[in-house]
């Protein structure tokens, strides 16, 4: 009869994780790896079912993280021929590879992910409320 609130739980623990992949995009954007790299985006991958359920029946049900990804979409270029990252040859010379963090793109996921969580609370005190209410009917 519990297994109900796993669904709702698992939304919740996959949106959680969301928003800290997200979180750690926004607070890295502008950082570089040791050997000059631009850091890349983290993108978390969700799979139906919950593996973790503690309802084998519930197992089925819910949502989980299955991977957390880099993203291998192309660097940005900013032109900066003053900075000593800057391309030395080619057609890109003068610009510098900056992190493939778009900040607009993030904060639309961030919002998303936001709501589904709430949404998730809100189910959840739903069926906690359906289940004290059918408590009450059998006492």
């Amino acid at each position: 009869m519990y297994g109900l609130l796993d669904i709702s739980t698992s939304g919740m623990i996959a949106q959680r994780t969301r928003l800290t992949a997200i979180s750690g995009n926004i607070a890295n954007q502008n950082a570089v790896d040791a050997d000059g790299t631009p850091y890349r985006a983290r993108v978390v991958m969700l799979s139906a079912g919950d593996p973790t359920a503690a309802n084998p029946s519930s197992r089925e049900l819910g949502v989980h993280v299955s991977d957390i990804e880099i993203d291998q979409s192309p660097f940005q270029l900013r032109y900066d021929p003053g900075n000593p990252r800057a391309i030395k040859t080619g057609a890109n010379q003068g610009y510098v590879p900056v992190s493939n963090v778009n900040p607009v793109k993030e904060q639309f996921n961030a919002m998303q992910a936001s709501r589904a969580y709430e949404a998730n609370t809100a189910a959840a005190e739903a069926t906690k409320a359906m289940l004290a209410q059918a408590l009450r009917l059998l006492a």
